[in-house]
């Protein structure tokens, strides 16, 4: 008591100009939590670690950003799109988060690249990937039949070509000979997936299956760009009618376009979460700019904005590009800048971090079911595209 007692004293010590200035501001800058964690013990859950213990740098901005997810985004009028970025599946994250997420309604259409789509076959189908090491030697993996995706490791010919096999045999069905958007490519894809599981017996691994069940529609920025893109194109070759350069790049556009839109028109507010960056988090963004900029329609952009990435923005690359940035394209509404957030970090650490998070203090959503009723908010946008361009 006595040392606080005279740390007081020596304060009213303070030389006359500097208790004479003037700091308006200053209760509102030092108003947050104070920083002064207790010791972690082991026994806390992850939810009290992250309020408790994640108070600064890119702990803070994930903290910031999980709670943002469940405060915010997952309220009933929100429509929320999620991207991935590389190839998270093969990493389980397919299996162990997102799946968690569509199933709680906690996602409502999604935007990945064609690897985290056809990686997530394998699950789907039954064949392994193992955990392995990055220190290995590359050409004695190929010679022993082993591919590697960092330390990832899965058999060429009883996983890659085995899958490729079965991906064959779903894509000359009747059902695919017709010229279609990535939307319905996926959603006749998880149809076949979600068989698979109830056959092996692994429910619940499969993102493609998951997204299939609940409605939630499954777009690709670049369907020739992965390996089921590859393998449309080599039926092609005999003689089948689903060819890859006629999957609709309007549909593909327009179709996402409409479910942001379509959100806000009916009062509710739109939200992006975005794992990594890449084509996918262009194509999630561009649907704003494809509003006001294209179609002409008046609008303000995104309500709300989380991204993970280890991206820098000065590189001026997309996959670092800022929210505040964003907001010069008419991606971000300006007014909502406080709830955009950017965590620099791995997916692979973020991602599970934010489903536990999320499914921990935030009960589950109705299902939306986009897909099902993507030509009735097609329709929408085209009348609304029609009144305002007479």
């Amino acid at each position: 008591m006595k040392r606080t007692h005279r740390l007081r004293e020596d304060l009213t010590q303070l030389p006359d100009w500097m208790r004479a200035k003037k700091c308006p501001h200053k209760n509102t800058y030092l108003s947050g939590k104070r920083i002064l964690p207790k010791g972690i013990t082991g026994k806390e859950k992850l939810s009290a670690l992250i309020e408790g213990v994640f108070l600064a740098y890119n702990s803070a901005r994930l903290r910031e950003g999980c709670q943002l997810f469940v405060k915010k985004m997952l309220k009933p009028e929100v429509t929320v799109g999620m991207s991935f970025a590389g190839a998270l599946t093969p990493a389980g994250l397919g299996s162990s988060s997102v799946v968690p997420l569509i199933k709680a309604g906690f996602v409502d259409w999604i935007v990945a690249t064609g690897a985290n789509l056809y990686h997530d076959l394998h699950f789907a189908f039954n064949f392994p990937l193992h955990v392995g090491s990055h220190l290995v030697d590359d050409a004695d993996l190929r010679k022993n039949d082993v591919v590697r995706i960092y330390d990832v490791l899965l058999g060429y010919t009883d996983c890659l070509m085995a899958t490729d096999d079965i991906l064959r045999g779903i894509l000359v069905q009747p059902e695919f000979q017709k010229e279609m958007g990535t939307a319905e490519l996926h959603h006749k894809i998880g149809r076949y997936a979600a068989e698979w599981e109830r056959k092996t017996g692994l429910r619940n691994v499969s993102m493609l299956a998951a997204a299939y069940r609940c409605g939630v529609p499954v777009y690709t920025s670049s369907p020739g760009d992965s390996t089921i893109g590859m393998n449309i194109a080599g039926v092609e070759l005999r003689g089948n009618k689903l060819r890859i350069n006629r999957l609709n790049p309007s549909t593909a556009v327009n179709a996402p376009t409409s479910l942001g839109r379509a959100a806000q028109r009916a009062g509710g507010k739109s939200a992006v979460v975005l794992r990594g960056g890449g084509s996918p988090k262009n194509f999630m963004l561009q649907t704003e700019p494809q509003i006001q900029e294209v179609l002409r329609i008046k609008e303000v952009g995104q309500d709300y904005f989380f991204q993970v990435t280890d991206a820098r923005p000065d590189t001026g690359g997309l996959s670092g590009a800022t929210p505040h940035e964003a907001v010069s394209w008419g991606k971000v509404d300006p007014d909502r800048l406080p709830d955009a957030v950017v965590c620099y970090t791995d997916t692979t650490i973020a991602l599970p971090i934010l489903t536990h998070y999320a499914l921990a203090n935030h009960a589950k959503r109705s299902l939306r079911r986009l897909y099902d009723c993507r030509a009735e908010l097609m329709e929408s946008l085209v009348r609304e595209y029609f009144a305002h361009n007479k």
